[in-house]
């Protein structure tokens, strides 16, 4: 069952891998909230004559090809990463936890059906299902959503049906059945809380398989669009000035590459602190 936030605080505090994960996602979730009300420059406002300068008073970290401030950018792509990336693990949980739970609970064909279909999906690597998506419908940052998202339903109706067939054969599910509760009714009321710390990791792993998902898409110009702004998309136009102006990709790339490990640091903490087995092994 849900343990109490305190305890799970308490716990975490002596995991370095949470303390420090949790330190850089809670770095990145600010920077992307600062977005909404506050970047140095507008970064439409393009300026010539400002065109690839170094760090400097007003250009903090110096300017692109265009004259726009990477700071600003920067910023205003953490803001992109997080709508994706959430909205992405949203919809594969809102659709995967049903057909786990489903499949669990029900086996049979059904579970056949739903398993072979993620069996399927799981033959496409994630980033090239992605493509192959964006490229029927067509590139923007809702299609890079959808994109990310579908692949991350068969994630976590797996997850789900793993972690909810163990909970199945305990005791007080056959308690809940002798006393004429229905499966689904079971599954949501008994099944989903006790598995939910599971789900939980899970989607701290799959938001930064997001971003990343994300990042790439742009950078092959299927993903976020011009004129807003995004990690992968200023890597692609980095490219071409990596001897005139390296940090250019330096800066997007280490971006990314923080987000990224401060969120796995983060989930394989979080996994510790919430299962007392590898908890009590540290």
């Amino acid at each position: 069952m849900f343990e109490r936030p305190l305890e799970v605080l308490r716990h975490g505090l002596k995991n370095r891998s949470f303390v420090l994960g949790g330190l850089i996602t809670i770095l990145f979730f600010l920077i992307a909230l600062l977005s909404y009300i506050w970047v140095p420059h507008p970064i439409e406002r393009i300026n010539i004559s400002d065109k690839l300068l170094t760090p400097n008073a007003k250009y903090l970290l110096g300017t692109d090809h265009f004259g726009r401030d990477i700071l600003s950018m920067l910023i205003m792509g953490a803001q992109n990463s997080v709508i994706v990336a959430f909205v992405a693990v949203g919809i594969g949980m809102g659709y995967g936890v049903p057909l786990g739970l489903l499949a669990a609970s029900r086996r049979g064909w059904l579970d056949e059906m739903i398993m072979r279909f993620n069996d399927f999906a799981f033959a496409f690597p994630s980033l090239i299902s992605a493509i192959m998506i964006t490229a029927i419908i067509g590139p923007g940052a809702i299609n890079s959503i959808i994109a990310i998202g579908i692949f991350n339903i068969p994630v976590f109706a797996r997850v789900t049906r793993g972690a909810a067939i163990g909970i199945w054969k305990r005791e007080f599910i056959l308690a809940a059945r002798s006393a004429g509760k229905s499966k689904d009714r079971i599954s949501t009321e008994h099944v989903l809380p006790n598995i939910f710390s599971v789900l939980i990791v899970q989607a701290t792993i799959q938001f930064a398989l997001g971003i990343l998902a994300e990042a790439g898409l742009s950078y092959l110009g299927l993903g976020t669009q011009p004129p807003a702004a995004s990690w992968g998309k200023m890597l692609n136009e980095a490219q071409t000035f990596l001897h005139l102006a390296p940090q250019l990709a330096i800066y997007p790339g280490l971006a990314i590459a923080l987000t990224v490990l401060g969120l796995n640091l983060f989930g394989d903490g979080l996994r510790d602190v919430l299962d007392p087995k590898l908890r009590r092994n540290r």
